[in-house]
């Protein structure tokens, strides 16, 4: 999606998108004929004016794109047949139980035939908008390796004519842990996000991932998962206005105005855990992410906060998902419950795993300095700087390095 662009019509480049691969019946044709139409916007509109139906404008262009682009190809009647089969019987414009243009599409994108890890990126790339270093950043693995994953991806949806249709109500269960990791990550990325010189947070990309998942649980509403994470994105989004400084730097939660808190989302995200736990279900990731931040967002003040439940949740969490991400935010509990020397031990086993990810090097450094290790401190927050493009990350990871003084060993 055209850089430009991206924020203020990202909703029209998923209905554009979706429109294209279900007349064409092929995702490679619809990213592409989209993206070309969204560049050509990028050049005419700042000179010519923004027209008075700038989706209707796109929709058309973008359409004229693909045809082109079909008739050029050798196998142009090939392909329309293959794009009948893929629409099949489908009356047209039948839009299934979703009304919303984005959800949709991620729930089409989320086909069980493909991999969970291909699906979740092929969607992100899509739908989400999130480039390719973004979309790699968020699973830790190389952009070239990113690239080939989304590749394989299309390519098998192609050879296996895997259908591009819209999802029925019952197609809905098969997709949604797909669709839930997908909106889980864009919200993520909305919160701190990845990108080189990137600002200290998108909230329009919070907001928006947000908004899908009340969408869901509305489809969905008794889906433990879906009330999980819409309570995970609430008591996260709760702490928005104290999480940065006037002069843009990071606030971590231990230095956090909680006066400052959003008290009706944080009573919203209580209500869905309190109703969750009422049914008595084992709760699964997403909950068990959401009732750790419940935790923190009872306690009116950082010494009040309750280290050992949260540390048992983490013991849970771990038998869900047992991460190295996951098994570095227990370290940081069993850090405030059990001290630093006994945490860094844990996070010292993570080095590998996490070597290129900035949070490991940036809790490795603060358990250092706790532990009067000045000059390794010193180096590993050099290396969680390195690693990390977040601007607001950066002013609060360079302020505790040049305040590094020697000092004394924690307790």
């Amino acid at each position: 999606m055209p850089g430009a662009l991206t924020r203020a019509h990202r909703d029209e480049w998923a209905r554009v998108v979706a429109a294209l691969a279900k007349r064409f019946g092929d995702l490679d044709v619809a990213e592409e004929a989209a993206a070309e139409a969204f560049a050509t916007a990028v050049e005419r509109w700042p000179e010519q004016g923004v027209p008075p139906n700038p989706g209707a404008w796109l929709t058309t262009a973008a359409t004229r794109k693909a045809i082109d682009r079909l008739r050029r190809e050798t196998k142009r009647d090939d392909k329309h047949r293959e794009a009948q089969m893929v629409l099949g019987d489908e009356p047209p414009g039948d839009q299934g139980v979703i009304d919303d243009d984005r959800l949709r599409l991620i729930f089409t994108c989320c086909h069980p035939a493909l991999a969970p890890e291909s699906r979740v990126a092929l969607t992100l790339r899509l739908v989400g908008g999130l480039s390719m270093p973004e979309i790699a950043r968020a699973f830790l693995v190389q952009e070239s390796a990113m690239g080939q994953r989304i590749t394989r991806a299309k390519a098998k949806i192609k050879a296996a004519r895997i259908p591009y249709r819209v999802p029925r109500a019952q197609d809905l269960p098969a997709r949604v842990s797909g669709v839930l990791a997908v909106l889980f990550l864009i919200f993520n990325e909305g919160y701190l996000p990845t990108g080189s010189h990137s600002g200290p947070d998108r909230h329009e990309l919070t907001a928006e991932a947000i908004r899908l998942t009340r969408l869901l649980r509305a489809l969905l509403p008794y889906d433990g998962e879906v009330a999980g994470l819409l309570a995970l994105m609430l008591l996260t989004e709760a702490r928005h206005a104290a999480r940065i400084s006037a002069g843009g730097e990071l606030i971590t939660l231990d230095e956090q105005d909680r006066g400052r808190w959003d008290a009706t989302l944080i009573a919203e995200g209580h209500a869905l855990i309190r109703e969750r736990l009422a049914t008595g279900e084992p709760p699964g990731r997403y909950q068990v992410l959401a009732a750790i931040n419940a935790v923190h967002t009872s306690a009116h003040h950082i010494d009040a906060t309750d280290w050992s439940q949260i540390v048992a949740l983490y013991d849970r969490l771990v038998r869900l998902d047992a991460s190295p991400v996951v098994a570095l935010n227990r370290a940081i509990a069993i850090a405030e419950l059990d001290g630093p020397e006994v945490a860094l031990a844990a996070v010292e086993r993570l080095a590998t795993p996490l070597a290129g990810y900035h949070a490991f090097h940036a809790t490795r450094a603060d358990l250092l300095r706790r532990l009067g290790r000045t000059e390794q401190s010193r180096a590993a927050y050099d290396q969680a700087i390195a690693l990390t493009g977040n601007t607001a990350q950066t002013a609060v990871l360079t302020r505790r390095r040049d305040r590094l003084t020697g000092e004394a060993p924690a307790g």
